[in-house]
């Protein structure tokens, strides 16, 4: 016996828990009605105390009920437990209950309780508890409560199978029948944490796992009138709290047993989650109880079944990855708790509807995957169909659609499956297309005139909900491609929360507060992952046959001809058929009306319709309404006739036994027909009668009349039953496989259940209907069609918008139109902003300017005077979305920019400033003080600054496309408009000028796409601006500005591109009309390039050049002088502030240069011309260290200067700074080295001097200095020609030493011999110098000398180009002036002299040869005067002119031609003087070569200069036996009384020079005469000079003749004029015989002719004597 200190029940845990319990018992227990309890109480009270034990072993099999106990006192304890209990007394029971809680919560009672036929101990005592439960004790209840809680919670028991069942509805009864009001909602609580720890348990498989404690704001039933008692709302929450708490922590050395599997096989579930199952579907079957048609207002089976959906919607939302993975618990969804919303589907109850929507919600949210055609059902049945109801709808339930879809627009991932699962899909509804138009239609409210229930405040109340949604689905869009794309900039507002986070707070939430989305974690199981291009073309192929669905019900033929052209279905009739029978939207009139067509194709698919169906076992009335279940007949007789024809062949095939043909069943089924519509047509007043029915189908049967027993059944199906369609009938009439979107049209789902909002009946849905639907889902689980896709690929967002782009326009633009309520355009502002944002970033460009465009209106800064608050909302949205989707709103920133212009406009009216129109039309200076000015004014004058006609013209407003307000012929504008504005304008006040510029600041942080897009608006809206023709502003030229200063830091190819697009803009600004903007974008433009020049450029780029390119550009084409002029300081302040940075720059400073020595003004000139001066003398290095073709541009501006006509001085200095940049370049090294010259062209080009030789060469400096003075010597003005001939060949003189050959080469081809192309291109014959070239001869002439010079000086390197230059020099001698032929000759001359003793044999015949080819060449002139005098007929005038005027009555014409004729004549006169002059220049330069160079020359040589000689004399001969042409010149002479050319003086002078010349030659170098046979030379020229010397005389003919005739004849005296010719030649014979020629003759032993012994001697003239 324990000791008086031992503890009542012994030491063990179990004991001291028992003991204080048993006690209590016995003292509360009445003796004589509970002796048995007392006795047993005692004996094991006894038995705890009678002896120790030992302590428990976690390792040891307990075999024993309770922790420590032998199985006998255990037994024991619980027998006094279980009588305790038993007894129904509280006072009794109550120490029991709470024993058994503490034995429970410190996990003393083991084993398993409540199986099936389990007697233990346990299970009994367990039995006994939920008993007391129903004893209707207030106490005794919340007791049974906390054990049972406690039961659930303890991990060393496992309550099995239907001791979970008896537990749920011990739970259930309690909180129907308790009394007391706190009771039931401690019941209810106490059933939901059993819930949750059970199916806590089944995800872990395990007992000992940790739960959470439910909260009364999970209860969603807030029709429960207990929930209104805040006290009893208290006392339940402390209940449950209290009851979790205690049993929360274990008590040391307890043991908790594993799982364990039922054993039948691997695959098996463990008993744990066995029985979450089966409580999961008991707890379905509780919510599919219904009221007996009896008592169909039971509100205790309502509050039971509201209950049941509340513990299944928390026991969904609370379900974890094991229910999306495991097969049983998701067939027990499909199958219990799908059946449970189907069925309850048709309650009208609001608790009920918003459980089931809430149940839909949990669905859709986490078994969407294996749920996919139980939503396409529950989706339009639950959501849609309240939701398309606009007219008349129950304000509550719409109002829990409106809810429902918010929670699931916010599951941004189940918004994009339901697109892609069901939009995408062909066999499955839009829901995403309807929730969208849903929405819309809601959102735009009743239409106008239509009937409704909805006051005003609740359609006001739908509108502001359903822009809601759409602005929250649009934004579950862009956040899910944010998370896609990684986009960080477009950032969630962290209040929303996800779909069930605030029924379920156990909810997963990652990191960055986003929903974590059960459907794509890993454990979800494997869901189909589609890419973007499938569900394309799936999507594009439901469209594709959507239209065909549609137009054939509006032309079957022409929509059935679409849908096979289109391939969406087959060419045979019998695909055709099976479209017919099988696809959902088709008018089942047109069906009908299809296949009674009398076409061959019709007649085809209408027979193979009837031959797809089986008839086989169906009584006659049966087949006919199978058969026209999917159609309705046509009203046309004879279409009825073939359909019903080919119905009954295809009965009497199925069933051949039926009738004894055809025929038979054909009448019969036109009768039946007929019954039909006599029977059901409430138009038909005389019914047809069963007899008549008979009747009329008498004798039918070949000849025979049917049974009338069989006429009588089917008249009566046919009467009681109407035959008609399957859509007219919510009772499938058979099995036949069918679409299931059949079933989902909206007509359809109204059909399929009784939606009567105004009654409450607990009414299931018909079970037949439910069925088949079941067996829908059978047919169509497994198959493709039927698979659920899951998508990461952004571009399905692109399908998204096409959809709902259009309806969220609509809505949100009516909405913020029409409303004024904040939080409706706050949703609407919101949903714009998310839809630019989607739009944006998917490349939408037609969606995303729709979207921002209607932001932009919306702001009315276009007409400020009706601005509100919600218009003070858009302009920020406008600042949000530049700042968040800047990136990517590309051409969509002209309207926000043009938004910015007009908001800061409006600022600054409302500032009271002066507006950019008084600046821009007063001096830049000017506006400036005022600007300071302006800034210091006092609010008084803010107030007078508002009556400026700008303030009007805001005040008047505009349309928003227009640049400016309108047109000053509005009307006047009132003092309250004015007042108005200003009011207007101070909301605007709202909005700090730093949001404004902060767009501007942070533009650095585009990419450098969008940079580019920016800065294209920005300069688009500028031009705007300032081309308003009666408000320009600057505001965007300002911030141009700006912008090209903060992102001056870009990568160079970005800046490149940014640039282009600014260098196109400063172009278009700077040639302005307005001078004040030109004036002020160029000071702009400077500042700008300043700072850019602070930048070091590296060699061989271009960025300085187009920087300074506008410079250029506006120089160029300016009008204004003050803008050229201003352009021109601006580029001098550059250079002398930043030389040392310039580089590419150069190009356009010397362009600027250039274009401003053209200028018309001589202030720009010379102010220009002192830029360029310093720039050669002091920062000449700068220009030769960059590029080469720098200094071409520097060379090309110093020549434009010289075509100054301002200034002289000007331009000859300029010509000097040439030669001082020859100077410069000789001084720095440019030395031309000797290069490879195999593979270099002969060539460079004078223009720009580069492209041809080696980029190191610096022949790219050289050669445009010395090609631009060369292109001076054409200069008009004789000192620049003179002056650029004398530098350009002094520079070459001065510094060829530094040439290399190849180099100098090079200048010969590209500088020297352009000089005198002109002259030196003789290969066509034709002279190209006139008299009015005169000018230009001057420069050649000293060109040419020059070049003689330059030539010796350098004929050790350039000794290959003597051809070429001879050519140039003889090319003066072919000239047909003496003074170009004279200076040519000195040239020669002084060519010949110079290079004398350096010429070799070959050179010198080469030289003499030229010579000699030049000297021929001018024989050509003569042929012209020849051909010139032709035709030209010479008056003969010896009579008097008395005589002439006679002919008074001649033509005028006739003494025009004499005029012209004479001037000819004296043309021609004057050519041959000068011809015969440069003749005879000729034969002087051969004269004087052969004195000064004899000794040079060989017997080649010689030959040369003697065939010169020789074709010269031969050549006067030929001129001296013209007689015609001096007949001609003798009468024009005479006339114009000048003297006659002296042509025998020329003759004369040619044949003795030759003969003087092979004199010469035979006295000073007889040997060389010997051999060259100069004796026979100087015969034959004698011979000739007397030859012609008789004929003059008239003997040379006469004496010929005498020899042929010997006869007599007289010789005539000679005339005037040969006697003068006689005389002429006299001299030249007499020089020939006195010279000793004729001694030549005696010594070659020849004697003169005969005839010379017959000379009359009386002919010679006396001269010749003596």
């Amino acid at each position: 016996m324990a000791s008086q200190a031992a503890p009542i029940g012994g030491a063990s845990p179990s004991g001291r828990v028992l003991g204080p319990a048993l006690d209590r018992i016995i003292k509360n227990a009445a003796w004589r009605k509970h002796s048995a309890l007392v006795a047993a109480a005692k004996a094991a009270l006894d038995l705890l105390s009678s002896s120790a034990y030992p302590p428990p072993d976690p390792t040891s099999p307990h075999t024993s009920p309770l922790l420590g106990l032998p199985t006998a006192a255990a037994a024991a304890c619980l027998h006094a437990l279980l009588l305790a209990l038993e007894s129904a007394s509280p006072k009794v029971a109550d120490p029991a209950l709470d024993c058994v809680t503490k034995l429970l919560y410190h996990r003393l009672l083991l084993g398993d309780l409540g199986a099936a036929n389990d007697d233990s101990p346990a299970s009994k005592l367990l039995a006994a508890v939920l008993s007391c439960g129903a004893l209707a004790d207030d106490g005794m209840e919340l007791s049974t409560l906390r054990v049972l809680v406690a039961a659930a919670r303890c991990p060393s028991i496992a309550i099995r199978g239907e001791g979970l069942g008896h537990m749920l509805k011990t739970c259930y009864n309690i909180y129907l029948s308790s009394s007391s009001g706190a009771n039931q909602l401690c019941a209810k609580l106490a059933l939901a944490q059993v819930l949750v720890i059970v199916f806590a348990r089944v995800e872990v498989d395990s007992m000992d796992v940790r739960v959470r404690t439910v909260s009364i704001a999970d209860m969603m039933d807030m029709s429960d009138r207990n929930l209104n008692d805040s006290s009893i709302v208290q006392v339940a929450q402390n209940f449950i709290n209290e009851a979790m708490e205690e049993s929360d922590v274990p008590e040391p050395g307890t043991l908790v047993a594993p799982a364990e599997t039922d054993g039948k096989d691997d695959a098996a579930m463990s008993k744990i989650r066995e029985d979450g199952l089966t409580l999961f579907k008991n707890l379905c079957k509780l919510s599919m109880k219904f009221s007996t048609p009896d008592n169909p207002e039971d509100q205790v089976l309502l509050r039971g079944k509201v209950l049941s959906l509340e513990l299944l919607k928390m026991v969904i939302d609370n379900a974890g990855a094991f229910w999306r993975t495991n097969e049983k618990y998701l067939g027990a969804i499909k199958q219990y708790l799908c059946l449970s919303l189907l069925k309850n589907s048709a309650l009208s109850a609001m608790s009920i509807f918003q459980l089931l929507c809430s149940i839909f919600v949990g669905l859709l949210s986490r078994f969407r995957s294996g749920l996919k055609e139980e939503i396409g059902i529950f989706f339009p049945m639950l959501v849609l169909r309240v939701l398309e109801n606009v007219h008349q709808p129950s304000f509550l339930q719409k109002m829990t659609v409106l809810n429902l879809l918010e929670k699931i627009c916010k599951e941004s991932q189940v918004i994009i499956d339901i697109f892609v699962n069901y939009d995408c899909d062909v066999d499955a509804p839009n829901i995403f297309e309807r929730i969208v138009n849903g929405l819309l239609k809601t959102a735009l409210g009743v239409p106008p005139g239509s009937a409704t229930t909805l006051t005003t405040a609740q359609d006001q109340t739908f509108r502001i909900e359903s822009v809601k949604c759409l602005a929250t689905i649009i934004k579950s869009m862009g956040s899910w491609m944010d998370q896609q794309l990684r986009i960080g900039e477009f950032s969630p507002i962290p209040s929303e929360a996800s779909l069930n986070s605030i029924d379920n707070p156990n909810i997963l939430v990652g990191e960055d507060g986003s929903v974590v989305d059960f459907e794509l974690q890993p454990d979800s199981g494997s869901p189909d992952l589609s890419g973007a291009s499938s569900l394309e073309q799936r999507r594009a192929y439901k469209i594709e046959l959507q239209k065909g669905i549609s137009l054939f019900n509006r032309k079957p033929s022409k929509g059935i001809d679409f849908l096979i052209k289109s391939k969406k279905i087959g060419h045979s009739p019998e695909d055709v058929a099976s479209f017919l029978r099988s696809t959902a939207g088709l008018n089942a009139t047109m069906i009908g009306d299809y296949l009674g067509e009398r076409d061959e194709f019709p007649i085809k698919v209408m027979h193979a319709y009837a031959d797809a169906l089986n008839f086989e076992g169906r009584d006659f009335g049966e087949a006919i309404r199978y058969y026209l279940r999917g159609f309705r007949l046509p009203g046309e007789a004879q279409k009825i006739d073939r359909i019903m024809e080919k119905f009954a062949e295809r009965y009497c095939k199925c069933n051949p036994n039926s009738f004894t043909s055809a025929d038979t069943a054909y009448v019969l089924a036109y009768s039946v027909i007929m019954l039909n519509t006599d029977a059901h047509n409430t138009m038909v007043k005389d019914k047809m009668s069963k007899s008549d029915f008979i009747r009329n189908n008498r004798g039918i049967d070949d000849g025979k009349d049917l049974p009338e027993a069989y006429l009588s059944i089917l008249y009566d199906q046919i009467v009681k039953n109407e035959i008609k369609m399957s859509a007219d009938s919510s009772v499938p009439q058979s099995k036949q496989p069918s679409s299931v979107i059949k079933l989902l049209g909206l007509d359809n789902i109204i059909n399929l259940v009784n939606w009567k909002q105004a009654e409450d009946k607990a009414l299931g849905a018909n079970d037949l209907l439910i069925k088949n639907i079941q067996e829908k889902f059978k047919a169509k689980s497994g198959k493709s069609e039927s698979m659920f896709h899951a998508i990461t690929d952004t571009t399905i967002l692109r399908f998204m918008m096409e959809v709902c782009w259009a309806p969220m326009m609509a809505a949100f633009s009516v909405t913020l139109d029409q409303s004024d309520d904040k939080a409706a355009t706050s949703q609407c502002l919101q949903g714009f902003r998310s839809a630019v944002h989607v739009t944006a970033v998917m490349c939408m460009q037609t969606q995303r300017d729709a979207f921002v465009t209607s932001v932009a209106k919306f702001t009315y800064l276009h007409c400020a005077a009706d601005m509100k608050q919600k218009n003070v909302d858009a302009v920020k949205a406008i600042i949000s979305i530049a700042i968040e989707d800047g990136d990517y709103l590309q051409d969509s920133w002209e309207h926000v920019l043009t938004c910015l212009s007009r908001f800061e406009h409006l600022h600054l009216l409302g500032e009271g400033a002066p507006t950019d129109a008084s600046f821009l039309t007063v001096p830049l200076v000017e506006s400036e003080e005022k600007t300071q000015k302006s800034s210091t004014a006092t609010a008084s004058k803010r107030t007078n600054a508002l009556q400026n006609p700008a303030v009007m013209a805001a005040v008047r407003g505009g349309s928003y496309d227009s640049t400016s307000a309108k047109n000053n012929a509005s009307p006047l504008v009132t003092p309250e408009q004015i007042n108005s504005f200003i009011s207007n304008i101070n909301l605007l006040d709202q909005i700090g000028i730093f949001e404004l510029n902060h767009i501007f600041a942070h533009s650095q942080r585009l990419n450098s796409d969008a940079i580019v897009a920016f800065v294209k608006a920005l300069c688009k809206v500028s031009i705007t601006e300032l081309h308003s023709p009666t408000e320009p502003r600057i505001f965007c030229l300002t911030k141009i500005v700006e912008i090209a200063h903060y992102n001056m830091n870009r990568i160079r190819l970005v800046w490149s591109h940014i640039w282009k697009v600014l260098s196109d803009f400063f172009v278009s600004v700077g040639l302005s009309e307005n001078l004040s903007v030109a004036i002020f974008v160029m000071d702009s433009l400077r500042q700008l390039a300043m700072k850019f020049l602070e930048r070091e450029e590296l060699a061989n780029y271009n960025f300085q050049n187009e920087f300074l390119r506008p410079f250029a550009v506006v120089m160029q084409k300016s009008n204004a002088s003050e803008v050229r002029e201003l352009i021109v300081r601006c580029i001098s302040q550059m250079v002398l502030s930043r030389v040392n940075n310039i580089k590419s720059g150069w190009k356009s400073v010397f362009t600027v240069f250039t274009a401003a020595a053209a200028d018309d003004r001589k202030s720009i000139v010379l102010l220009a011309f002192e830029t360029m001066e310093k720039i050669v003398r002091d920062y000449f290095p700068y220009i030769t260290e960059t590029e080469t073709t720098t200094f071409t541009d520097c060379v090309k501006c110093l020549i434009t200067f010289t075509s100054s006509k301002f200034s002289s001085d000007a331009s000859l200095n300029a010509i000097a700074f040439l030669r001082f940049c020859a100077v410069k370049l000789a001084e720095e090294g440019f030395v031309c080295h000797e290069k490879d010259t195999v593979h270099q062209p002969n060539n460079l080009d004078p223009s720009d001097g580069n492209s041809t030789l080696h980029k190191d060469d610096h022949v790219y400096f050289w050669v445009p200095l010395l090609a631009g003075l060369a292109r001076l010597t054409t200069d008009t003005r004789p000192t620049i020609r003179k002056g650029a001939v004398e530098v350009l060949f002094d520079i070459l003189k001065d510094h060829g030493h530094l040439f290399s050959q190849s180099f100098w080469r090079n200048i010969f081809e590209s500088v020297i011999y352009p000089l005198f192309s002109s002259d030196s291109s003789t290969t066509n014959g034709h002279i190209n110098r006139t008299e009015d070239d005169s000018w230009n001869f001057e420069t050649k002439t000293i060109a040419v000398k020059c070049l003689v010079d330059l030539y010796i000086t350098f004929f050790d390197v350039m000794h290959p180009e003597l051809a070429r230059v001879t050519s140039v020099v003889t090319s003066f001698i072919r000239s047909p002036y003496k003074q170009s032929a004279s200076t040519g000759l000195s040239v020669f001359q002084r060519l010949t002299e110079g290079l004398a003793i350096k010429l070799t044999r070959e050179e010198w015949k080469e030289i003499l040869l030229c010579f000699k080819e030049s000297s021929a060449h001018t024989f050509v002139v003569f042929d012209k005067i020849v051909s010139m005098m032709q035709d030209i007929e010479i008056p003969d005038r010896n009579e008097p002119y008395s005589e002439a005027e006679r002919y008074s009555d001649h033509d005028i014409y006739n003494e025009d031609e004499e005029e012209a004729n004479m001037e000819t004549a004296s043309y021609a006169i004057i050519k041959m003087r000068n011809h015969m002059a440069q003749q005879l220049l000729v034969i002087q330069g051969i004269v004087k070569l052969y004195e000064t160079h004899r000794q040079s020359f060989c017997i080649e040589h010689m030959a040369i200069i003697l065939e010169m000689l020789s074709a010269v004399a031969s050549h006067s001969s030929e001129v001296s036996s013209e007689s015609t042409l001096h007949m001609k010149f003798h009468k024009a002479c005479s006339l114009l009384e000048v003297s006659e050319p002296a042509i025998i003086h020329f003759e004369n002078e040619s044949y003795h020079s030759y003969l003087k010349l092979l004199q010469a030659l035979l006295l000073d170098n007889p040997s060389m005469s010997e051999d060259m046979n100069i004796e026979s030379q100087i015969m034959l020229v004698s011979e000739k000079i007397l030859r012609k010397y008789l004929n003059c005389a008239g003997h040379g003919q006469t004496n010929d003749a005498s020899r042929r005739d010997p006869a007599l004849h007289w010789i005539l005296p000679l005339g005037t004029a040969k006697k003068e010719e006689l005389s002429a030649r006299t001299s030249l014979v007499l020089d020939l015989i006195d010279s000793g020629y004729m001694g030549i003759w005696d010594k070659k032993k020849v004697r003169l002719d005969t005839a010379v012994n017959d000379w009359q001697l009386e002919s010679v003239p006396s001269e010749f004597w003596r």
